[in-house]
């Protein structure tokens, strides 16, 4: 693995903010976008998609996650989420396991309150290591 490039991380927003145009969400009218940068230096990208049941809603991150599988699935190292007014969003608990698994060890999150690591939003998290 080469080593990570520093993070662009208005970049991230930016591209974040371009998938946010795609979100489909009818019902909440709260639409999200998220950017994520791989460790090849890719950035893929994600909005939610809402769906009249709520329970098969897709976040923003999961259509990410999506797409970052789609490009090979190198993992994660930086992620910005941003809502309608462009700022930033921690994941909810759902998004937050599957950054966990999608991610290096100290993936970068943008949240409101600063960067945190999905440790620092996720800990004693259930992991692969656990599946061993």
């Amino acid at each position: 693995m080469s080593e990570v490039q520093p993070i662009d991380w208005q970049q991230l927003r930016d591209a974040a903010i371009k998938a946010r145009a795609n979100a489909y969400a009818p019902y909440s009218s709260y639409p999200v976008g998220a950017a994520g940068l791989t460790v090849t230096g890719e950035i893929v990208t994600g909005c939610n998609v809402e769906n009249a049941s709520y329970g098969l809603t897709l976040c923003a991150e999961c259509s990410m996650v999506s797409d970052q599988h789609k490009n090979g699935g190198t993992k994660l190292v930086a992620v910005a989420i941003v809502d309608q007014l462009n700022q930033p969003l921690a994941p909810c608990g759902r998004c937050r396991q599957l950054l966990l698994e999608n991610g290096l060890p100290g993936l970068l999150i943008e949240t409101a309150a600063g960067l945190r690591t999905i440790e620092q939003l996720l800990p004693d998290a259930f992991s692969t290591r656990d599946l061993e």
